[in-house]
């Protein structure tokens, strides 16, 4: 479960193991999800029957046809967790409950024999279950399997509890923790993917760069609880004009500046969108609304042979929208392609510092 690359495949790495570990054929790993009252399957592994898939994306079972995992009571618990224990397709206990009933026809329907149902307990609540099960006609579990998938269950929830930690330490490492957006650290690596797919099959990419006005007075005169509530406030914006572009990325890149990266629309799509931000953001009580810059590859900006260029491209569109107060954005390469102004300030070799202009200049004299 540790070395799986994501979430999803290490619930599966639990699945297989414990189906190789206790001998079945088949077995999944569902979660409770509270809000919604059902079990949701999350992975199926091993010998799947019609209609089930690996990672299905809406197999989900009323929790009032399978009460038992919300009816643990925990004096009942052994060892800290709830007891595993074992279904067959031949059981016709009619005093069983309605849940043996649900699990006894499943078996039947799938041409399985008989499973064993572990409760997965994380943070001391059940999280959900670990199911494994054999074809009709192999041994049936007993006693001693319901023990061993106890075991395993509890191990599961080890490891789901490590999956969970890290990816909270995953998430904070590339998210803005004022606005809940991407960070600097995610534009970087996502932009970088993005120009590895233009370079490689041609697929348009934009950068939008954002700089908030009017924060600075805002800070000095109302204070920083103020200020970041603006803040707050054009991240939703941004947010919400982002997301009718399919696979955005909105991100705050540090203090007033913003960021909207997409892959896949055109260029005149990604400047509507920009338009409406802009237009939007003027709107905001207390801002003075957004100098806005893009740069995409489906403008004529020249060649893209690095992620580095796309951002200085949107970021010298910015700088001129800024010092122009404009109110709609700024496109690098609509004014002329490469002797466009902005793709020629982007462009333009940066200025060494002054200290070391002083030094050239005196080994020339």
């Amino acid at each position: 479960m540790a070395a799986a690359p994501s979430p999803l495949e290490s619930v599966e790495a639990a699945a297989e193991g414990a189906r190789r570990a206790l001998g079945g054929t088949f077995a999944a790993v569902s979660v409770w999800e509270r809000e919604h009252g059902r079990l949701r399957v999350l992975v199926n592994a091993g010998e799947r029957t019609g209609g089930e898939e690996r990672f299905p994306s809406a197999e989900s079972y009323p929790v009032h046809d399978f009460p038992e995992i919300a009816e643990f009571r925990h004096e009942h618990w052994m060892g800290g967790q709830p007891h595993a224990w074992v279904e067959t397709a031949g059981d016709v206990d009619e005093h069983a409950g309605t849940f043996r009933h649900q699990r006894v026809a499943a078996l039947r329907r799938r041409g399985r024999g008989c499973c064993v149902i572990a409760p997965i307990v994380l943070h001391g609540r059940a999280w959900g279950e670990l199911y494994v099960a054999r074809p009709a006609g192999a041994p049936v579990f007993d006693r001693t399997d319901a023990d061993f998938a106890t075991v395993l269950a509890a191990v599961t929830a080890s490891g789901i509890a490590q999956t969970e930690r890290l990816e909270e330490v995953r998430r904070l490492a590339f998210t803005d923790p004022l606005t809940g957006l991407a960070n600097r650290r995610a534009v970087d690596a996502r932009l970088d993917e993005a120009v590895e797919r233009h370079l490689g099959d041609g697929v348009v990419v934009s950068l939008v760069v954002c700089d908030l006005n009017g924060l600075k007075r805002v800070n000095d005169t109302l204070g920083h609880a103020v200020g970041d509530r603006l803040l707050e406030r054009f991240a939703s914006l941004l947010s919400l004009c982002g997301a009718q572009l399919p696979g955005a990325l909105a991100a705050r890149l540090g203090g007033d500046e913003f960021c909207l990266l997409t892959v896949g629309p055109t260029a005149d799509e990604v400047v509507r969108v920009a338009d409406e931000l802009c237009g939007r953001a003027g709107e905001l009580e207390l801002g003075e609304g957004v100098a806005c810059g893009i740069a995409s590859t489906g403008d004529p900006i020249g060649p893209l042979r690095s992620a580095r260029r796309l951002f200085r491209l949107a970021d010298a569109a910015q700088y001129r929208a800024k010092a122009a107060r404009a109110a709609k954005p700024v496109v690098a390469g609509r004014e002329g392609g490469r002797e466009d102004p902005v793709v020629r300030l982007a462009d333009r070799p940066p200025e060494p510092p002054r200290a070391e202009r002083r030094r050239f200049r005196g080994r020339r004299g």
